[in-house]
């Protein structure tokens, strides 16, 4: 471990940081808002250790509090998290080859760690920038939860301080900057509209999968034949 730091340099030691400190503080909106929704105190703790997955954690906690069922909710995180499949063949290198390594390598991923490590062109700032935005991630989100969870005992309407927007806004913000290509906003905007009409009928959590028909939207879409030089 002691080579991944020495890797490291400013920069990209400051870039980490800042995103390990975002992350705290959406940990918190997630801890105060489990907590405040009537869920026990240790568990919201207990899926950021073993679950580790912000976006399936907060859809888990929602559609239960919604009133959804908690079998929905969980085929609802998975399928979000099928995205990490394609993940670990993109940063496999970085992740390392020895089994416990990849084991908790594996645990490790998230959107960040993957888009630090890809950044980086050479192999040992991809595998020093994947393992400190990890370790990093992992340890502040963690404490961040901790914090929310003990807040939210005190705390009866999250609503009031703007915790249930803080994970949302962050995603929004990690989605912006691919809506500029155009073969992304059509999926994207048939999987909103499914969602949105959806809703006011169907149980909470089922929305979310029905949003899964921009995918194939997207999947279906064929793009322009190359023309011929002449």
């Amino acid at each position: 471990m002691r080579s991944i730091w020495r890797t490291l340099d400013r920069g990209l030691a400051r870039d980490i940081g800042l995103v390990c400190l975002a992350d705290c503080l959406v940990g918190v909106s997630y801890g105060a808002i489990a907590v405040s929704s009537g869920f026990p105190l240790w568990l919201p703790m207990l899926m950021s250790l073993l679950v580790f997955a912000g976006a399936s954690q907060f859809m888990f906690i929602g559609i239960v509090a919604a009133g959804g069922n908690p079998f929905a909710a969980v085929l609802a995180g998975l399928l979000a998290n099928a995205r990490h499949l394609p993940f670990g063949f993109a940063v496999g290198d970085a992740v390392g080859t020895r089994r416990s390594t990849r084991a908790l390598g594996s645990h490790l991923m998230s959107d960040e760690t993957v888009a630090f490590a890809m950044a980086q062109d050479e192999a040992p700032r991809r595998r020093a920038a994947y393992w400190a935005c990890g370790l990093g991630i992992f340890v502040f989100w963690n404490t961040g939860v901790l914090v929310g969870a003990y807040a939210g005992t005190a705390i009866s309407d999250t609503d009031a301080f703007g915790l249930d927007a803080a994970f949302p806004a962050v995603l929004l913000a990690l989605v912006l900057p691919s809506l500029r290509d155009k073969a992304t906003r059509l999926p994207v905007l048939i999987g909103v509209l499914a969602a949105l009409a959806a809703t006011p009928f169907l149980p909470a959590g089922l929305p979310v999968l029905l949003a899964l028909a921009g995918v194939l939207a997207g999947l279906t879409a064929k793009e322009p034949e190359p023309q011929e030089a002449r």
